[in-house]
């Protein structure tokens, strides 16, 4: 089964209005070139109105980094209601990103909830999984991919990712400068995949899972040419206009 390539830009804690504005102009000015691959940007949250109306009209697509679990709107001071980051033109939404995870105690089960939510108000959430390197040299990446997963199949039910993307992040190799070799990445990849089938074969060949760690312009294609790598989410890359859209080529090229 053919799937399309996705190249997903996490902004992380970065920006303001100029170098978002210029950021933009010079994303917009070569996504045209790259029109077979499906490209998402998740800036921060107070930019998640200005950036939307920038990218209105055009293919790139809106995403957010984060959402509360909790789907009513009420008294949660601080958080962000899938349905808010709907009504910004957000179509996307990183859920379980491990820097959630590691800095902020997200646990499995509420990646979970919040992958619920995410659905429920419409929203494709981006699933982040990936191992600590403790745990790759410990010989559990496979046991720590298959749990994160679990937990998420558990509630939602293998369908659920009929309207989902996952991204297997290595942690050790995010922004670390390491990068997974492709074979590495590959291997998660067909296990991700394969955890996936186990649940429903349509499912996990239509599924796409990028790659996250470390991806820039001179290992892209290495990493994208792999048959379950489905493009990458890119962290610090995605900040410069021109190394982003390069990763953007790399998929075209493979396209």
């Amino acid at each position: 089964m053919s799937r399309r390539y996705m190249v997903a830009g996490n902004w992380k804690m970065n920006g303001n209005r100029a170098e978002n504005a210029a950021l933009l102009d010079g994303l917009l000015a070569g996504a045209g070139a790259n029109a077979k691959v499906e490209i998402l940007v998740c800036p921060p949250f107070p930019y998640l109105d200005s950036v939307g109306g920038r990218l209105q009209g055009s293919a790139v697509l809106l995403g957010a980094q984060n959402l509360s679990e909790q789907e009513k709107a009420g008294a949660f001071t601080g958080e962000v209601q899938g349905a808010m980051l709907r009504d910004t033109g957000c179509g996307h939404v990183l859920v379980g990103h491990s820097e959630r995870r590691a800095l902020y105690g997200e646990t499995d089960a509420l990646v979970a909830q919040k992958y619920q939510a995410a659905q429920k108000a419409g929203l494709t959430p981006v699933l982040c999984v990936g191992e600590t390197l403790a745990e790759r040299e410990g010989g559990q990446t496979e046991a720590v991919l298959a749990r994160q997963l679990d937990a998420v199949l558990d509630l939602c039910g293998a369908e659920s990712f009929a309207n989902a993307v996952i991204a297997y992040e290595p942690v050790w190799a995010i922004g670390t400068g390491k990068t997974a070799s492709p074979q590495q990445a590959q291997d998660a990849h067909a296990f991700i995949r394969g955890q996936l089938r186990g649940r429903s074969a349509n499912i996990a060949d239509s599924t796409r899972i990028l790659y996250g760690g470390s991806v820039k312009a001179d290992n892209a294609q290495a990493l994208f040419a792999n048959p379950d790598v489905d493009g990458g989410l890119i962290g610090g890359a995605s900040l410069k206009a021109a190394d982003f859209l390069a990763i953007c080529a790399a998929a075209q090229s493979l396209s």
